[in-house]
């Protein structure tokens, strides 16, 4: 057996071996729920998305700013589980551990035919695929942009290294397309240029100096100067697309109020959760415990010696890389790898409330595992039984992060274990509290008051608590209060059209029919083009029996959004009301033509169908509605009194 062949069969037992680990710590996935935290964004109440792979939806996903990004290739891979799986969360979250390990075998296989060594590699591979810090971008199905951009990214790299290769256009023509892809799943993937250059300086170590670092001395300057130009003009185009990615993101953030003005939260408090958060990462790498969905943004609250500490070591770091850089390139490498991929997510542009999150680390620790690996290689290799003692510490670390990973998967299991955690291992975390409130809502709604009151006092200025505060009072019939907090949500924030139609159902509900109707007046002067508003107004004139008006209001809906089922069906009802049967019939088809589920749509034309004495079209549409509800009282009372007729 030739060397190269001996190398290739340990590759594939490396390479299965990677598989199994990765399975066997994740398997259990497949039994947990969609956890409620942006989940309904992506999929659990995104029809576009539920739908499955349609033209339609394609258009959609190029074109929406939904969930204040622009990642098209990301919504179609969520469709394409729609289609595949519907929304059974198993085949979710199993498509989120496939793309995982895809990404482990691309990392081991990249560093493999670049370094031409396979268990630095491996080990590099199988740190990213058991380290704890990874689940949150694997267990949580709406991270799929994560553990998706990486692999374009991880193809963008491997097509590179061929084109390094072969100098061949067809592979840089290849490196654009899967990297154009990588930037329509995530942008985060802005710093693949600058790992390409990493990549250029070792391992590929396409720039040409002298050991000390001065152009080599057997080509011209100017040979060597234009070599070097290449390998950066080279990068040229993938600038372009990044420049293209960040304005549409920008914009994309913007326009839903995720991007945090610098006023709310000063520069210098950014720029001093920046560099703590660094180091921060570094330890959890290193010691990764209280892992939590969400920490709480500091602010001003950060310890001085804490910022100046971090700082310190950051450029004590740079500084040995350097130092080292002619012996140990990797150290550098490394070292530029975790502080240049972090940028995009470390918080100069803040984006949300946290201050880090365990998902931003997925691609950057790639850097820390290498310097980890190669450093360990370096550290041990005039040792005697080197390999036995790296094989055995290797092993013993993979087992101890592996098991902290199976333990931290459990709190993935809902939304409730997901931040029950979050609150046991952090401080203050008024979000966390918002959203555990928000997953107990449908089982336990005393303790989900509880805990967005406990948000509140952490956080009073909170709106999003502070209105679901609103809606738990409401769900109670404890309308005083809810009105309550519905009025202290418009005061810090009068524009908050959502807070202002759930005050005037408040309004409605305590039998004050006109103070509601004046609020969604006020809210269309404001929106004139607002569907919900003018359906939630003709509902309302329809009670006081203003039926023009009412009329009216459910053209305006339907003006706005042709496809508004509910408008459709209240506007059918009014027109049967009034001898406009075949209007009427029409309004109810395009009801349910627009929400196929709508089973009150099913019973009416029954009733109206039973009514003409065409009795077997009828019991077509009240067995339709008791096939989607089969606890629908009124159409099984409805079908019996049918077949009863039908007997006489």
């Amino acid at each position: 057996m030739t060397d190269s062949q001996k190398d290739y069969r340990i590759v594939l037992f490396v390479a299965l071996c990677l598989i199994i680990g990765i399975v066997a710590v994740y398997i259990k996935v497949q039994k947990f729920d969609f956890v409620g935290f942006d989940d309904d964004l992506y999929v659990t109440q995104n029809h576009y998305v539920q739908k499955g792979i349609s033209l339609e939806g394609i258009k959609w996903a190029f074109t929406t700013f939904h969930s204040a990004n622009w990642h098209p290739v990301t919504w179609l891979s969520h469709m394409l589980d729609c289609e595949l799986f519907g929304l059974n969360p198993a085949g979710h979250h199993w498509t989120n551990v496939e793309f995982h390990i895809a990404n482990t075998l691309l990392l081991f296989f990249i560093l493999f035919r670049m370094t031409g060594t396979i268990w630095r590699s491996a080990f590099v591979a199988a740190l990213f695929a058991l380290h704890p810090l990874h689940v949150e971008s694997v267990a949580w199905i709406s991270e799929r942009k994560d553990v998706l951009s990486t692999f374009l990214g991880l193809l963008s790299i491997a097509a590179y290294y061929g084109y390094v290769k072969k100098s061949s256009a067809k592979y840089y023509l290849l490196v654009i397309v899967l990297f154009s892809l990588g930037l329509m799943a995530k942008p985060m993937l802005v710093t693949l240029p600058f790992v390409l250059l990493l990549l250029d300086f070792w391992p590929l170590k396409r720039f040409h100096f002298q050991s000390d670092f001065q152009l080599r001395s057997e080509a011209s300057v100017g040979d060597a100067l234009r070599k070097n130009y290449r390998i950066i003009l080279e990068k040229v185009p993938f600038f372009v697309l990044i420049a293209g990615s960040c304005i549409v993101t920008f914009f994309a953030q913007k326009s839903e109020g995720a991007v945090k003005p610098m006023a709310s939260l000063p520069l210098k408090y950014r720029m001093a959760n920046a560099v703590v958060s660094y180091v921060k990462y570094v330890l959890k790498a290193i010691w990764p415990h209280k892992m939590a969905v969400f920490y709480p943004h500091p602010g001003s609250t950060l310890p001085l010696w804490q910022i100046f500490g971090a700082a310190l070591l950051i450029l004590a770091a740079c500084y040995g890389a350097i130092r080292t850089v002619k012996k140990y390139p990797y150290l550098l490498v490394g070292l530029l790898w975790y502080l240049g991929t972090l940028v995009p997510v470390i918080g100069l542009v803040q984006v949300g409330d946290q201050a880090m999150a365990d998902r931003y680390a997925y691609i950057p620790l790639v850097g820390i595992f290498i310097i980890v690996s190669w450093g360990a290689w370096d550290l041990f290799k005039e040792r005697r039984f080197q390999k036995i003692f790296l094989g055995m510490s290797a092993a013993v670390l993979l087992a101890a992060l592996s098991w902290v990973t199976f333990f931290q998967l459990n709190t993935w299991k809902n939304g409730v274990t997901l931040f029950e955690h979050a609150v046991n291992v952090t401080k203050n975390n008024y979000n966390a509290q918002n959203n555990l409130a928000t997953a107990l809502g449908p089982t336990d709604l005393d303790r989900a008051i509880r805990h967005y009151k406990e948000a509140l006092r952490i956080y009073p200025g909170f709106v999003m608590a502070r209105n679901n505060l609103g809606l738990s009072y409401s769900r109670k019939g404890n309308y005083k209060e809810a009105a309550l907090c519905f009025t202290k949500v418009l005061k810090i924030d009068p524009q908050n059209t959502d807070t202002r139609m759930d005050l005037a159902n408040i309004f409605f509900l305590q039998g004050k029919p006109e103070k509601a109707i004046s609020e969604y007046r006020e809210i269309l002067k404001a929106d004139p083009e607002n569907a919900r508003a003018h359906y939630n107004l003709a509902c309302m004139l329809l009670s006081q029996h203003k039926i023009d008006q009412a009329v009216k209001h459910y053209n305006e809906t339907l003006n706005i959004d042709p496809k508004y089922s509910k408008a459709h069906y209240g506007l059918g009802n009014i027109l049967f009301r009034q001898g406009k049967i075949k209007e009427a019939v029409s309004h109810y088809f395009k009801a349910i033509q627009y929400k196929p589920d709508y089973v009150q749509v099913y019973n009416t034309l029954g009733s109206i169908l039973a009514k003409e004495g065409k009795f077997k079209k009828a019991g077509v549409f009240f067995s339709a509605a008791l096939k989607i509800d089969p606890g629908f009282s009124e159409a099984r009372a409805n079908l019996d009194m049918m077949r009863k007729r039908m007997s006489k």
